[in-house]
């Protein structure tokens, strides 16, 4: 050990032994309990930044505590490689997606080695390589095969500069998310898509089982995105016609105030409605240009509401009354059955669109006064969506809302224009992508056999390499004739591949299984490898995939239990969402998470290379509670050169610890006598009640709240008592054997906790107080309830709600005794003396306050 710090070279030599002894290798041990411990895998960008350090440096410190707390830890790495930006890259740069994004796989592996993370990087993987999408592409084909993956056309959310489909969150706003002025269009096209809507129930009532161990914010979005709406599905006649206009309503003992059937732009009946109408053209015309506008644009419920009357009636089937069709922008198809029954009274967004177009308000539910008696509405200014009577409905008249829904949903039953069923808002997932850089959809088509899986012994469908990517035009696939042209696996005739790529949430669906079984070319795991590794312990991952990520996962964990590959149905049991690591954007002008795309993002290599790793780490674990954001602090010199304060305070504070152990360092490590062999005074046993303390404080906070900035300020706590213990004994041939018990005890407690958070410095002084076995494989300390526990207590003491002095007491004072402690202090005695004391206020155990006048 070297009386200087130098973290370059400390961080150099324990990566180096580390990796030699392979230290972090996870294998199975069946006697031996386990902790899975994952984060959600990067995109390989180009560099890492200190989003992800903070990140990882979480998910690091949980495995080494696990590690020390006796468990068996799997914690590793790979890459979400596929995707839009590698394409986007390639198009710029003129060079190959598989080239670019190996490239920066290899640096951002080299970053997060330096980085000293714990990975057992023996097991990474890589989404790019056929070994793995191999395994994607098989899935497709079980779920092909069991009616899970199905094609249809489909409208999407289509990007004219991308070419491609995107999910609606990746249409936010209407726009791209990686082109964010480019205007999203919707677009008709042939997708692939996998049923997740099978699963919808399951998916909902599984969030019960997740209680506790994920965030509550987390489990709400994914109940309302999955939406589940109990109501009555009712047919419409349309007059003259045989077809009839479903809707699924929840109230529709509201139906007697239907003023209209609006429909969906998109919706398919539309073009029936007008045929042979004057107003056809007009109403097309109209419809293609709704179609055009986002999906958020149309949701937002501050849209300004437009819409056409198509010219045909539908009939409501309880009262005959003929209602006019219209279609308006913000009906959505996606969502229920793409047509509404529009019913002003009671529906704001109804009522908001009657006005625009002077469409009739009838009341059909009214509000008891405190007679009982119904309030009847002169002019409703706003729809009542409230709870009350029926009026205005013939039959249901008189009766309370909820028994007329029921009684209305039975009366449609029986007569054959409706039924009682269920809704989810959750549609199937689409996963086709116009793009080259995914995984290839496995499906040939031929003229005589149709839509033919690829045989499984001929997975992986490879893409093409040198293929020519332009951002335009579709699926670059389709333009690669060698990959294109094949022949059928039945008939062996002429046929087709699929040019299509697959979503790459698919690539992340599953890949943490994959960890389990890394290397496996028979099947996407062994099971038994993943039932002794899964569930997931802990996983730790951004809040932006608190639905599509998280949700798409769980469906395939239930679809891959329906496989037989696993036995669980829930893959994740303790969720954490840490909060961003945000910085001021040029782009927007204001302070915004950290992005390659909005050119705010900071890489760690600088900082790492000025104060060293461990710094870094300690100060973005230190800065806030896991789950808060981040605002990143800098500051510049005069000269315009860039400083970190945090950072720079964090390599003191580890600067600090060295210098303590290095003093001591020699004596404590040829020291070994035992505490029942000696006598402590209020000093010593002081230190060691704050060891003990420290020890018990970190455990409790890592099981319970994994609050690392509280954990590691304790732990510059106990380095403050050592420096006071230390500062009283001045030389180290002053100590006596008691004296260095306490401080070995201290030192060594401070360094394998320490070893959590900077475990490079860690190692380095825990080799040098003597231990031969590396820190990274010791026990976590035990602390001693007894000597952690207060002697006394410190208690604030105000005089007219002004702090003015503090008394120590012992723990087991009364509330007269912490009184008469107080009013005696002679700090607090300057500030009574000659006043009337009219009463004094004890807190118990916390705080007393003297009241003068």
């Amino acid at each position: 050990m070297d009386e200087k710090y130098f973290p370059k070279e400390i961080e150099q030599k324990w990566q180096k032994r580390w990796a030699d002894e392979q230290v972090f290798k996870s294998e199975i041990r069946p006697d031996q309990k386990k902790y899975y411990c994952l984060e959600m895998l990067p995109y390989p960008s180009g560099r890492i930044h200190m989003g992800h350090v903070r990140n990882y440096s979480i998910g690091d410190a949980i495995a080494r505590f696990r590690r020390m707390r006796g468990y068996n830890v799997l914690y590793t790495m790979g890459w979400d490689a596929f995707g839009l930006p590698a394409e986007n890259a390639a198009i710029k740069n003129n060079e190959q997606p598989e080239k670019w994004t190996l490239e920066n796989i290899d640096y951002m592996r080299s970053q997060l080695k330096r980085m000293g993370y714990s990975y057992d990087w023996s097991r990474e993987i890589a989404s790019c390589s056929p070994d793995y999408y191999r395994w994607n592409q098989w899935f497709f084909i079980k779920m092909y095969q069991r009616g899970l993956a199905y094609k249809k056309k489909s409208v999407a959310n289509w990007c004219p500069e991308c070419q491609t489909v995107l999910a609606n969150e990746q249409a936010e706003g209407g726009v791209c998310w990686r082109h964010e002025t480019t205007r999203v269009i919707q677009k008709e096209l042939d997708q692939w898509f996998l049923r997740i809507t099978d699963y919808a129930d399951e998916l909902l009532a599984g969030l019960d089982e997740l209680e506790g161990g994920w965030p509550e914010r987390v489990l709400t979005m994914q109940r309302n995105w999955i939406g589940k709406s109990e109501g009555a599905r009712v047919d419409f006649p349309i007059k003259g016609s045989n077809e009839k206009l479903s809707i699924f309503t929840t109230r529709i003992d509201t139906i007697y105030g239907a003023n209209a059937m609006v429909l969906a732009p998109e919706h398919p009946l539309l073009p029936k409605l007008v045929e042979g109408s004057p107003n056809r053209d007009r109403v097309l015309s109209f419809a293609e240009a709704l179609k055009k506008q986002s999906r958020e644009e149309r949701a937002a419920a501050e849209l300004k509401k437009e819409g056409i009357a198509t010219g045909a009636y539908a009939i409501n089937p309880f009262n005959g009354e003929e209602l006019p069709v219209w279609v308006a922008n913000f009906i959505l198809m996606e969502y229920g059955t793409g047509a509404i029954m529009c019913v002003p009274g009671h529906d704001q967004r109804d009522f908001d669109f009657s006005c625009q177009y002077g469409l009739p308000v009838r009341q059909v539910i009214a509000p008891l006064d405190d007679s009982g008696n119904p309030i009847i509405f002169e002019e409703q200014k706003e729809a009542f969506p409230g709870e009350g009577v029926m009026i205005n409905s013939g039959r249901w008249n008189g009766l309370p809302w909820r028994e007329a829904n029921k009684k209305m949903t039975e009366f449609a039953a029986e007569h054959g224009f409706g039924q009682w069923t269920v809704q989810f808002k959750i549609r199937d997932w689409g996963i086709s992508r116009q793009r080259y850089w995914g995984t290839p959809i496995p499906i040939i088509y031929c003229d005589r056999c149709g839509a033919v899986t690829v045989p499984e012994d001929q997975l992986p469908v490879e893409l093409p390499k040198n293929v020519h990517i332009t951002g335009m035009g579709g699926s670059p696939l389709a333009q690669v004739e060698e990959f294109v042209n094949t022949s059928c696996p039945q008939c062996g005739g002429a046929a087709r591949r699929d040019t299509d790529t697959m979503d790459t949430f698919v690539d992340s669906n599953w890949y943490y299984f994959r960890y389990c079984d890394p290397r496996n070319d028979r099947a996407p795991f062994d099971r038994d490898k993943v039932e002794y590794w899964m569930p997931v312990d802990q996983y730790i991952g951004g809040i932006e995939h608190a639905v599509l990520h998280l949700i798409y996962t769980r469906f395939w964990t239930k679809v891959m239990r329906d496989l037989g590959l696993n036995s669980f149905s829930e893959p994740v049991k303790r969720l954490l969402t840490q909060g961003m690591v945000c910085m001021y954007s040029e782009k927007t002008g204001r302070s915004e998470k950290m992005s390659k795309s909005l050119g705010n993002t900071v890489d760690p290599d600088e900082m790492v290379e000025l104060f060293g790793a461990d710094a870094v780490r300690v100060y973005m674990l230190f800065t806030a509670p896991p789950e808060k954001d981040v605002d990143w602090q800098f500051k510049k010199d005069e000269h315009g050169n860039v400083e970190y304060p945090g950072v720079e305070g964090a390599h003191r504070f580890l600067a600090r610890v060295h210098r303590i152990v290095w003093k001591w360092h020699k004596h404590l490590a040829e020291f070994n006598r035992k505490a029942d062999e000696l006598e402590f005074n209020d000093a010593q046993r002081r230190l060691r009640r704050k060891t003990h303390q420290t020890i018990k404080r970190v455990a409790a906070d890592f099981e319970e709240r994994l609050h690392f900035n509280t954990m590691i300020a304790a732990l510059m706590e106990l380095t403050n008592e050592i420096y006071d213990f230390d500062t009283r004994l001045g030389k180290v041939e002053r100590a006596s054997e008691a004296d260095v018990f306490a401080l070995k005890e201290a030192i060594e407690n401070l360094t394998l906790m320490l070893g959590l958070f900077a475990p490079h410095v860690a190692e380095e002084m825990w080799e040098g107080l003597g231990r031969r076995e590396m820190l990274a494989r010791a026990q976590w300390p035990e602390y001693n309830e007894e000597l952690a526990r207060e002697e006394s207590l410190e208690i604030p003491v105000q005089v007219n709600g002004k702090l003015r002095g503090r008394v120590q007491v012992s723990i087991d004072a009364s509330d007269e005794e912490i009184k008469s402690a107080a009013l005696a202090d002679g700090k607090v005695l300057s500030f009574t003396q000659g006043k009337d004391i009219v009463k004094v206020i004890v807190v118990p155990r916390k705080l007393v306050n003297i009241v003068v006048r």
